[in-house]
């Protein structure tokens, strides 16, 4: 089966982040855990990287097997006081998988709500430890990917990774939480460019907008997010984790609504043109157009 991996063509400068491939068995781990270690002793961090980097870390139920494992995998760990968050290769993670969203339109909506919610509570599902989790965005983040990186409690980006959540472009309503999420990290005015505009902008510029703690040089991403871990973790952990708890209580108060809300709303687009008319712009290489016909008539 041929599995074509997408996310959605940037207006500014033309990039494009998908990729197809043929998908063969693959017995590496889609989600990989790694001690820190200084000067072989365990610093009580742990490094997860998604582990898919042909794909550019795509998102999937497949992955998100793993990666619940790995999650609880930690939850068990006495000694973990941080972890960090990351991608194997040249993304963080740079979309969904496009097979998986032409399944969404030939599903029913009351179908579609539940799947969805299902795949996004999957991924957030490493908010339930109780340590903080620090993003290290080495390279692009779009989509559900920057979705999930925005539900951590700090990021740290390459200053050269582009990052962007392209759902209106596509044709589709936010999903993973980022409706709530990211209003509570920049506020409605951010939030609505960055959601409505669909564009896709570099590090430097997501520091600058506050959607990002720090912006750096590519080869500093995960020595930087691990130098903040161990800050953290030499600190007093009842401290730490209690701080954390309290931090995230607002971002929690209202999550669950709000995931309802994104998959009902993504339920109801399924069954429009527009995500038709996003999905064939994507296999086509070129932009989308949902208002053709608006635009032609004002010419």
């Amino acid at each position: 089966m041929i599995n074509r991996l997408f996310s959605i063509n940037n207006i500014k400068n033309g990039s494009k982040f998908f990729s197809t491939t043929v998908v063969v068995e693959n017995k590496q781990p889609l989600v990989i855990l790694e001690k820190h270690l200084v000067n072989g002793k365990y610093t009580g961090v742990q490094i997860v990287k998604l582990n898919k980097p042909k794909h550019l870390n795509a998102l999937t139920f497949e992955m998100g097997v793993d990666y619940k494992r790995v999650v609880d995998t930690l939850a068990e760990d006495k000694d973990l006081k941080c972890v960090v968050l990351t991608g194997e290769g040249k993304a963080f993670s740079a979309g969904g998988d496009l097979d998986f969203l032409i399944e969404r339109t030939k599903d029913t909506p009351e179908n579609n709500q539940k799947i969805m919610e299902r795949f996004y509570r999957t991924f957030l599902y490493i908010r339930s430890l109780p340590v903080p989790i620090i993003s290290a965005i080495n390279g692009a983040a779009i989509g559900a990917g920057f979705c999930l990186a925005l539900a951590t409690d700090m990021r740290i980006v390459s200053n050269k990774a582009p990052v962007g959540l392209t759902f209106s472009k596509l044709g589709i309503h936010p999903g993973m939480g980022v409706t709530h999420s990211i209003t509570n990290i920049v506020g409605q005015d951010v939030a609505s460019y960055m959601l409505l505009s669909s564009d896709i902008i570099k590090g430097d510029e997501a520091q600058k907008l506050g959607l990002v703690l720090k912006s750096v040089e590519p080869d500093q991403v995960l020595p930087t997010a691990l130098n903040l871990a161990e800050t953290i973790s030499r600190n007093s952990t009842i401290a730490v984790n209690s701080t954390t708890k309290t931090l995230r209580n607002k971002y929690n108060s209202d999550l669950d609504r709000s995931l309802t809300r994104e998959a009902d709303a993504q339920s109801q687009c399924w069954a429009s043109k527009d995500i038709i008319e996003g999905i064939l712009a994507i296999r086509e290489g070129r932009d989308p157009k949902h208002n053709h016909l608006l635009f032609d008539n004002q010419k």
